[in-house]
């Protein structure tokens, strides 16, 4: 189980580092104009992967949950294709990737990628 809650602090610290990622391309958007659509939603969606998070600690712990291999190595190499996926997408955008959605007006619309 220690695996298990070493991977769940990477991938928060993974996520921390997206969010200060994330505030630098918006703010750079936002100079050059950009609009953001549905800033309202975004922390709500900020407290959902909290709460996701969170959950994945307390559940083993309050169930006396156990490693199961059949499950939980095929989970893994899915949590590990979703993050190649998710990366792809922010190498791709560049600069232009935000967890927030702005849009900067008559910026091309990115083709590349896993778009």
């Amino acid at each position: 189980m220690d695996v298990y809650y070493a991977l769940l602090a990477a991938i928060a610290l993974e996520r921390v580092a997206e969010l200060v990622v994330s505030q630098r391309h918006a703010a750079a958007s936002l100079r050059e104009g950009g609009v953001e659509s549905g800033a309202r939603h975004f922390p709500v969606m900020v407290a959902l992967h909290v709460a996701l998070l969170a959950g994945c600690v307390v559940e083993p712990l309050a169930l006396h949950r156990t490693f199961i291999p059949a499950l939980g190595w095929p989970m893994l190499a899915v949590v590990v294709a979703a993050n190649a996926l998710r990366w792809w997408c922010i190498a791709t955008l560049g600069p232009r990737w935000s967890a927030r959605v702005i849009v900067v007006p008559g910026k091309p619309l990115v083709r590349s990628g896993p778009y």
